[in-house]
């Protein structure tokens, strides 16, 4: 994954720990089909009510759904693996 991209899969993540998961919504969006960005729309999905999506999109990105686990401890995994924390 080449810079550009993890700086905007990363500012995705600070815009939904912000609460603004319209914004991270749109830049997901923007990079359909890299496995992170569909983690992060699942996640965005989950902070919008939407269970069905999210699930779909854990699927697109090889995931089971994790309803049980905060959506910003799982924002927190995505920043770790972005960064290689």
């Amino acid at each position: 994954m080449d810079g550009s991209l993890k700086a905007r899969l990363l500012e995705a993540v600070d815009f939904a720990l912000a609460g603004n998961w319209q914004a991270a919504h749109l830049i997901a969006q923007d990079h359909e089909g890299e496995r992170l960005a569909n983690w992060i729309h699942a996640v965005v999905h989950r902070m919008e009510g939407d269970v069905g999506n999210a699930g779909y999109w854990y699927g697109r990105c090889g995931r089971g759904a994790v309803e049980q686990m905060a959506t910003d401890v799982e924002l927190r995994q995505i920043r770790d693996e972005l960064t290689g924390a």
